[in-house]
């Protein structure tokens, strides 16, 4: 063999090294910065083809979020919630557009009476109620069943002197009434009511009248109650006495427990935009 035969052959290999893969990340970065653009891009045009309601119920909702209920009953898409007022949810607390909604059912009076019944029933039951059966009026009204539970001229009923501190002879009433509030489906608001005597510091009548409706609702919650039907606890210190000729009254002192009706607690769900009004600089 010649010499060019036996020379052996070599093969070399190259490394590559320093190269970028794929160009690394940024690739990542610029699409997701393009996704976010479109989708802003896309809400845009949504919000421009909406109706100048639908427009400014979007503009109320960014500059004030808190105003806004979670539970309505139509919103502006699908399975949404809204705070605009509609045809089907837009009847308010005033007594002029209760009159228009036709007022609560037969078969929704007839239920909350049937329930004020068993209320009284399971009351006189209970040896405190026959101490405290002037302490406690049933009615029904524009609003709904309204139980209010007020002290004595003679001494505390249901709660401790200038506290919210419920006496327990009589929490046994708060009890039961729960339990029977808790068989509804109804929306409830819970009152706190003083008489006009001075406060001391600054623990005053407000503070107080609401610190007693909390205090009602916090056992409440815990005696049959479903913890979503209150919606509202009220404070309104000695400014709705009961006895009106007398505001330092004892028996202004005390709690009201509201079953509104259902198209009464509708109003409660809602939060009507009307125009923004320009401040002067």
């Amino acid at each position: 063999m010649s010499e060019e035969q036996l020379q052996p052959i070599i093969i070399r290999k190259k490394k590559h090294r320093g190269k970028h893969g794929h160009h690394g990340g940024a690739w990542k970065v610029a699409l997701a910065d393009f996704m976010t653009a479109m989708m802003a891009f896309f809400l845009v045009m949504w919000l421009v083809g909406q109706k100048p309601e639908v427009r400014k119920a979007v503009a109320g909702y960014f500059r004030d979020p808190g105003r806004f209920s979670q539970k309505v009953e139509a919103g502006m898409l699908k399975g949404s919630s809204s705070p605009m007022k509609t045809k089907a949810a837009s009847q308010r607390a005033a007594p002029k557009e209760r009159e228009k909604s036709g007022g609560p059912t037969k078969a929704e009076k007839e239920k909350l009476t049937l329930t004020a019944k068993n209320i009284l029933n399971e009351f006189e039951k209970q040896e405190v109620f026959e101490k405290l059966k002037k302490n406690i009026k049933i009615t029904l009204t524009s609003d709904g069943l309204r139980i209010t539970l007020n002290e004595s001229e003679d001494g505390a009923a249901f709660f401790e002197p200038s506290s919210d501190k419920l006496l327990k002879s009589s929490a046994i009433l708060l009890m039961i009434i729960a339990h029977e509030l808790g068989k509804l489906t109804n929306k409830l608001v819970i009152e706190g009511h003083t008489d006009a005597s001075s406060s001391d510091g600054d623990y005053t009548n407000w503070e107080l009248s609401a610190a007693r409706a909390n205090s009602a609702r916090r056992l409440m919650d815990v005696s049959g109650l479903d913890y979503e039907q209150v919606n509202e606890v009220r404070g309104f210190a000695s400014r709705m006495p009961m006895i009106v000729e007398d505001p330092s009254d004892p028996r202004n002192r005390r709690i009201s427990i509201v079953v509104l009706y259902q198209h009464v607690a509708s109003g409660y769900d809602q939060m009507e935009i009307g125009e923004e009004v320009a401040l002067s600089d």
